[in-house]
């Protein structure tokens, strides 16, 4: 079976990372294309210079970065809210925010029940 090239609105990866910002954003979404044209913040700026500097394992508290093409394959520390998420960025990625791959919800597991509970809801957790 051979592995079928990824593109991205009908550019390769080799193509998308040859165009300009300008370029690229004309390819993207409307909300983050909008996100873009209006500016990068502070915040942005230096996680684009830490990005271009080439490092490795760059941490971040900046979740609305839009992931750009010179991001893929870099290893990204994306912080939610109580530690730093490990996400390694891949070619499908494009174009979303880095917030989406750093989940700031767990997922509530209940144990038993709690003081107070009836008879009847202290059977049904026994299961």
């Amino acid at each position: 079976m051979v592995k079928k090239e990824f593109t991205y609105k009908g550019k390769t990866l080799g193509e998308l990372k040859d165009l300009s910002i300008t370029d690229f954003i004309l390819l993207l979404p409307s909300r983050q294309r909008r996100s873009i044209k209006r500016g990068f913040t502070d915040q942005q700026k230096i996680l684009l210079k830490r990005i271009r500097s080439k490092k490795n394992n760059i941490e971040t508290h900046c979740k609305d970065m839009v992931i750009l093409p010179e991001m893929i394959g870099m290893t990204i520390r994306i912080h939610n809210g109580k530690e730093f998420v490990s996400t390694i960025i891949q070619d499908e990625m494009l174009g979303h925010y880095l917030g989406e791959f750093a989940m700031t919800r767990k997922r509530v597991e209940h144990s038993a029940p709690g003081i107070g509970a009836t008879k009847s809801s202290a059977a049904l957790s026994v299961k």
